[in-house]
């Protein structure tokens, strides 16, 4: 019985994980983010070369202490050693697909992602074609399906700008009201500018209802006629 990776094992085991990490990148890049299918599928074959490069190195220290049974308490061979590195490593990779803007946290998906793609690549290099499989099909299910099965408003915050104080807050105020928004904090600021007008600035932090969108509340409130300026802040 040979304890080395033949050439047809080795090709499965890319192959395998070239379609997984194929079909994940494929719904990353559909959906327009940062990392697509050649990103995911490379992230994961490194992971699995190097799982394979652990395997042939724990098949070279048993072969080694067959040969030379006098050295077999010496010769060490951890197999989660390189694993380890590449858990950790593909953080710094992931980290590049993380974006802060405008107190906006966007790519932790695509990053989680490139990490969870790393990790089937181990697991189908170490040959754990169960592990491998059954956690593609529950990822995959997670990162394509689970946002529409699964609706969640979470509390953003919206700025807003008007120049009529009155007329700005009373529409303000009425919008959310109608809407059945919920507000749960605010931030009020007034810049003068050099001609003595001001500009009023509210940031609102609100919870939505179940059937409405944020992109209603900005559409909604831009129509009002002292608005200046409406954007979103995620939450981080």
């Amino acid at each position: 019985m040979s304890l080395h990776l033949d050439l047809l094992t080795i090709t499965i085991r890319l192959l395998l994980a070239t379609l997984m990490s194929g079909i994940i990148g494929w719904d990353r890049a559909h959906k327009h983010r940062p990392a697509g299918i050649r990103t995911h599928i490379l992230v994961c074959l490194g992971a699995c070369i190097i799982a394979m490069i652990q395997k042939e190195i724990g098949f070279n220290a048993i072969e080694m202490a067959r040969q030379f049974p006098a050295y077999k308490g010496v010769i060490r061979a951890d197999e989660a050693r390189l694993i380890a590195q590449v858990v950790s490593g593909i953080g710094f990779l992931g980290a590049g697909t993380i974006i802060v803007e405008h107190h906006s946290i966007k790519g932790l998906t695509t990053a989680a992602s490139l990490w969870v793609v790393a990790c089937l690549g181990l697991a189908v290099g170490m040959g754990n074609y169960l592990i491998a499989v059954a956690s593609f099909v529950v990822v995959y299910g997670v990162v394509a399906f689970l946002k529409r099965i699964v609706r969640v408003n979470p509390l953003k915050k919206v700025e807003i700008q008007y120049l009529d104080k009155r007329k700005g807050k009373k529409f303000i105020t009425n919008y959310f009201k109608e809407n059945s928004i919920d507000i749960t904090n605010i931030n009020f600021r007034a810049s003068k500018a050099l001609d003595g007008t001001y500009t009023y600035t509210n940031v609102y932090e609100i919870k939505l209802p179940h059937d409405m969108k944020y992109v209603d509340v900005v559409e909604g409130i831009s129509a009002g006629e002292n608005i200046t300026k409406v954007q979103l802040i995620n939450l981080g």
